[in-house]
């Protein structure tokens, strides 16, 4: 199984709200997706991550993931400027916060991404909501079309604005309707779809028309509530599926938890090829990850799951997805 990831690497610096003004800084973003991926992936597997690091993190970073064994670091480069910030100041009041990004990169160039789509699918997290034009997806779904690679879409930041202050707000995306086509996943938020079109459709007329841009699941994520998937067969059917939220302990950081959800979902998905089934194997990951402090405590993820009873698909041996035709 080979599986390439797009989308921008961050620096999280988490604002603890104590008296002591705590800050912990860590790696995030992408890397989230691409550890997740990581632990799930057997050592014959690869992932090939794609995007951009800042001169003076390049080194670390590679220090940080080499032990993975299925990680082609080749696709990751060196960027003149920093890596992009994101400051994430939690407030007293439970589950609330304010993000703020500084130094977001540029996009990542087509050029930079052709040589690594020969996988098995495609997973694009905007990160940042800069990390590709939409000339470049349009590329890499006229790249892959013929070879009918899947593509899993994460709106994440791509729907956030950000102000003078670098505060990131929602606003409506005007060409959201070119972003969705013809891709196979699409993966948002509650918030993220309730403001997508300046409509402000309501999530099943938006559904409705999303899915006659010939998607064939889209996912909407509701934090510790769970998650609700459709599902458009041949036919032009719709199927809907709402999976509750779950629990495995107090929740530490909900930071990445959706990151996780995407990367979980692609990876059952392809070894399945059955989205609820895959929902519901990523709904079980993005809950463990909420009782974990940073990306990486994802080390060990595929054994913490089964420990909790967690049914996975067992790592591909031949490098091909299972049931993969």
């Amino acid at each position: 199984m080979v599986i390439t990831v797009i989308g921008h690497l961050c620096k999280d610096v988490i604002h603890l709200p104590d008296e002591k003004e705590t800050q912990q800084e860590s790696f995030g973003g992408i890397l989230f997706t691409v550890l997740t991926l990581a632990n799930l992936m057997s050592e014959k597997d690869r992932i090939q991550p794609v995007f951009g690091v800042g001169q003076t993190d390049y080194e670390l970073l590679i220090e940080q993931i080499k032990q993975y064994k299925n990680i082609d670091t080749s696709g990751i480069f060196r960027i003149k400027g920093q890596t992009n910030q994101v400051q994430l100041f939690y407030q007293k009041e439970a589950q609330t916060r304010i993000e703020c990004s500084e130094h977001i990169s540029a996009p990542i160039p087509f050029n930079r991404i052709k040589s690594y789509l020969d996988g098995d699918a495609v997973l694009i997290n905007m990160i940042s909501g800069s990390d590709i034009t939409l000339e470049t997806l349009d590329y890499i779904r006229m790249e892959i079309r013929e070879r009918r690679i899947p593509i899993h879409f994460d709106f994440h930041s791509l729907t956030l604005g950000i102000d003078q202050e670098f505060k990131r707000f929602h606003r409506p995306l005007t060409d959201w309707r070119r972003w969705c086509f013809m891709l196979n996943s699409i993966q948002m938020s509650e918030e993220e779809a309730f403001g997508l079109s300046a409509e402000r459709y309501d999530e099943m007329t938006l559904t409705n028309h999303v899915m006659t841009l010939m998607v064939e699941t889209l996912m909407i994520t509701r934090s510790e509530r769970g998650a609700t998937v459709i599902v458009q067969d041949i036919h032009k059917k719709l199927t809907r599926k709402d999976f509750a939220g779950i629990s495995y302990g107090p929740a530490i950081d909900p930071n990445g938890c959706g990151d996780v959800f995407g990367a979980a979902f692609l990876y059952q998905y392809l070894k399945s090829r059955d989205s609820f089934i895959a929902a519901e194997f990523a709904n079980k990951a993005a809950a463990l990850n909420a009782t974990f402090k940073n990306a990486q405590e994802l080390d060990g993820l595929r054994t913490k799951l089964e420990q909790l009873g967690v049914v996975i698909s067992k790592p591909a041996t031949n490098g091909k997805p299972t049931n993969c035709p």
